[in-house]
């Protein structure tokens, strides 16, 4: 189910591998019609790290809902599932050779701020981060000036299009005597 908004989006799905990379797509579209077009590398990294989290650590199933929201000027994107432990960011070393553990730490790297809640219920989580939101600028809506200038010469000829075909002979014109051209 996706339900849209003007500054609104949620999407429920499997955190598959698949899946991850369709949710990417929606959330560069959505920040694209919002016109948050510098945002959408660091919110598609973030949200991929989120849902990898969701693919590799939920449990009992991979369920969860991500949802963007610009509100006051600050883009957040959550990630809910059903697990309630919450995520622990890993201190990791700049020389290690893990392939794996980076998730928050890339998360934390590219917003402003992030964090996880349990639900209310204790059903599960919400992981989300946040990201200054600064539109793209626009075309100006004032009228622009343009000169009262001709784009080329009149006085010059137009090119014209030559028809490849055989032009018919000229048929003679009869002029009767005495009678002035026209």
């Amino acid at each position: 189910m996706i339900s849209h908004s003007r500054r609104h989006c949620v999407v429920e799905l499997q955190a598959l591998p698949l899946r991850i990379g369709q949710i990417r797509r929606i959330i560069s579209a959505q920040l694209r019609h919002w016109q948050l077009d510098p945002l959408i590398d660091r919110a598609a990294l973030g949200v991929t790290e989120l849902l990898s989290n969701v693919h590799r650590h939920a449990q009992p199933d991979k369920t969860c809902t991500v949802e963007i929201e610009l509100r006051l000027g600050r883009l957040t994107v959550s990630v809910c599932d059903s697990d309630p432990r919450l995520p622990v960011r890993r201190e990791i070393e700049v020389d290690a050779l893990e392939t794996s553990g980076r998730g928050l730490a890339l998360v934390e790297a590219v917003s402003e701020a992030w964090g996880a809640r349990k639900h209310a219920d204790g059903t599960g989580k919400a992981v989300w981060f946040s990201l200054r939101a600064a539109p793209t600028p626009v075309a100006p809506t004032a009228p622009v000036g343009i000169a009262a200038k001709p784009v080329r010469d009149p006085a010059r000829a137009a090119p014209a299009a030559v028809d490849p075909a055989p032009a018919a002979p000229a048929l003679p014109v009869a002029v009767p005597v005495g009678a002035r051209p026209g």
